[in-house]
């Protein structure tokens, strides 16, 4: 049986109606696949904002996350999209773990720019925690919130970008591969057609020309930190039903960077 770790970061509008991540997600644990998820929730904390009269405004596509909002952020990542996604996986007959990164002192982090308020850049990860967890056989499921980690405020919670938490944490656990699920079919060339294979320069490349722009670079660029590495990065529609199975059974799915 396979033992390789798969890094899978789950977008917040990459699942659909009828969803089936979760089921490929306890297929491949039974097959002996060791999953670490990291899950985003962006719409999610915008509509519990909006109904605690908190008001949402973003820098660069970065939420600015102040005071005000630092604690609906946590409750949000780390309480309700966490939890849920632990008791699916748990209620299909998986076995996993939630966890953020303030679990084990995971996800040390600085402020990334003032502006943005508490919104961290990590620093380091400490994978103490994940190597126990992963060494019993769990699916890991991992919100991204982070610690900071300086002379004053040290111990403060901060909002992490998921895409960068979850490259950095894959790298951390030695992941074979990164798999992106998102809204997306893929990277789109300048034909407007998917792309089924990018090498990192050619997605710079296309990065520089405009032809990746908006939401898809913060995940391209996430993924070319990945690759270097890990050998392989895969975007995927999650949407698309089976998309994470099929990708792991070698089928031609999204697009693949490396």
């Amino acid at each position: 049986m396979s033992k390789q770790r798969v890094l899978i970061k789950i977008g917040g509008n990459a699942l659909g109606r009828d969803d089936t991540t979760v089921a490929d997600l306890v297929s491949l644990q039974k097959q002996g696949y060791l999953p670490v998820v990291v899950h985003g929730g962006g719409k999610t904390i915008t509509e519990w904002l909006e109904r605690m009269d908190v008001p949402t405004r973003f820098v660069e596509g970065l939420r600015v996350t102040d005071a005000g909002s630092i604690d609906v952020v946590v409750a949000v990542l780390a309480g309700l999209m966490n939890k849920r996604l632990v008791a699916e996986i748990n209620a299909a007959g998986g076995r996993a773990v939630g966890l953020c990164g303030a679990d084990g002192g995971m996800l040390r982090a600085r402020v990334k720019d003032p502006e943005l308020g508490l919104v961290g850049a990590i620093s380091s990860v400490d994978a103490a925690l994940l190597e126990t967890l992963l060494g019993d056989g769990y699916i890991l499921v991992i919100a991204p919130i982070g610690v900071l980690h300086d002379s004053q405020g040290a111990g403060t919670l901060l909002n992490i970008n998921a895409d960068s938490v979850a490259a950095e944490i894959g790298a951390a656990v030695g992941a074979s591969q990164f798999v992106f699920l998102t809204d997306v079919p893929g990277v789109r060339g300048r034909d407007g057609e998917i792309v089924p294979e990018l090498s990192a320069e050619e997605a710079r490349g296309l990065i520089a020309e405009g032809v990746i722009a908006g939401g898809m670079i913060p995940k391209v660029e996430a993924c070319l930190e990945a690759v270097q590495r890990v050998p392989l990065a895969v975007i995927l529609d999650g949407r698309r039903p089976h998309a994470l199975r099929d990708c792991m059974a070698g089928q031609q799915v999204g697009t693949r960077i490396g």
